[in-house]
């Protein structure tokens, strides 16, 4: 299977893991990057050995076959128009749109250029997060009735030097960390279909506390606290909390209620973590499950050089694949599209204070087992 030619659109902090990884999959050659400064660009390019080109250079490529759009939310739709539009595919940094209505605008250009969209996240693919998907589709706790699903801080403004955009419409705890979340939620138990919420924002301005900015105010115009209640079709509900309001807590990151024990799962945004069930009150010993996107492979030094397991391109490389092989692609358009429709709803509710029923639907990606993990690593 050949490689096929990537390219990135935006060089911020999250480039590097795309740049760093990219070439360790099958189906993939990172060659290029462009950002609308061009230093940022340039500067990359130079740390990681690829070519510095403008955007427009790099729409206008033909070594480059899929490009990556890693700017901001807000410019996801125009840019991915662009890519579309220049006739190569698009692999979108989450959420790949702001809105489902946007999601169709781009399906119907998609469809008509025959080329092909995918959006992370890519986490829930990791090993810990199928080999729960293999226990529930074994049914090692019964039918899934209940669960939670929580990711709560005190925001972004205590690490982020420029945080302004995660307080803006289009970001918040929902639209930014929920596509780990609602994501992996999707995989293992399918789609959603009506939502309630409540929603607040305790503060109008935060406080940045780090870097040059540090002690700026800036403005808090979304939600940033969230609490919501998903119905999904299999019947299962799953009590949803997003804060960047709470400073401590003791809750896990994800759990979910079988019939006959209970899961409790790592955190979505990371590949691998701890992974046990329950059957009645007692703990079980998991089935060995070797995968190798459990393996670590990157050091955080953001949390004292803990190493993690990192597999940022595994779905990128999983869409190139699935490109040449005719199939469809695990983090696919129909997939991020109703992950996107379960996002705005959450807010649509918590703005309503009425339940809302989901237009959308979606199948569950196909399972990642180990030896399908193995053929996308080069």
């Amino acid at each position: 299977m050949k490689k096929l030619g990537v390219g990135i659109i935006g060089c911020g902090n999250v480039s590097a893991h795309y740049m760093r990884y990219g070439n360790t999959f099958n189906g993939t050659e990172v060659i290029a990057c462009a950002d609308i400064n061009p230093e940022a660009a340039k500067a990359r390019a130079e740390e990681f050995g690829l070519r510095a080109d403008t955007i427009e250079d790099l729409l206008a490529a033909n070594d480059i076959d899929i490009i990556i759009n890693l700017t901001i939310p807000a410019a996801h739709l125009e840019v991915s128009r662009s890519i579309l539009n220049a006739g190569k595919h698009v692999y979108s940094e989450k959420p790949y749109v702001l809105s489902t209505q946007e999601g169709d605008t781009l399906k119907a250009l998609a469809a008509e250029k025959g080329l092909r969209i995918g959006s992370a996240p890519d986490t829930f693919l990791g090993g810990s997060h199928q080999h729960a998907r293999h226990l529930i589709d074994t049914n090692a706790i019964g039918k899934v009735t209940s669960g939670t699903a929580i990711v709560m801080s005190h925001g972004m403004e205590h690490w982020h030097p420029n945080p302004d955009f995660f307080f803006q419409p289009g970001a918040g705890p929902v639209l930014d960390i929920g596509p780990y979340y609602i994501s992996n939620l999707v995989q293992l138990l399918g789609p959603v279909e009506r939502i309630s919420a409540m929603t607040s924002t305790p503060s109008e301005t935060r406080t940045i506390s780090n870097g040059p900015r540090n002690g700026e105010k800036i403005p808090v115009d979304t939600p940033t606290t969230i609490h919501a209640l998903l119905q999904f079709k299999s019947g299962a509900i799953i009590t949803v909390i997003c804060s960047w309001d709470v400073w401590n807590h003791d809750h896990n990151h994800m759990e979910l209620y079988g019939e006959d024990g209970t899961m409790y799962l790592p955190d979505p945004n990371f590949f691998a973590g701890d992974l046990k069930i329950t059957s009645g009150g007692e703990a079980v010993d998991l089935p060995s499950w070797e995968h190798p996107f459990s393996v670590p492979n990157f050091q955080n030094d953001n949390a004292g050089g803990q190493m993690l397991a990192n597999y940022r391109g595994a779905g990128l490389s999983d869409m190139s694949l699935a490109i040449q092989e005719g199939r469809e692609h695990r983090c696919s358009m129909e997939f991020a599209h109703h992950v996107v429709d379960v996002m705005t709803s959450i807010l649509k509710a918590g703005e309503t204070n009425q339940t809302v029923e989901l237009t959308t639907t979606c199948e569950r990606p196909a399972a990642l087992d180990a030896a399908s993990a193995q053929e996308l690593l080069a």
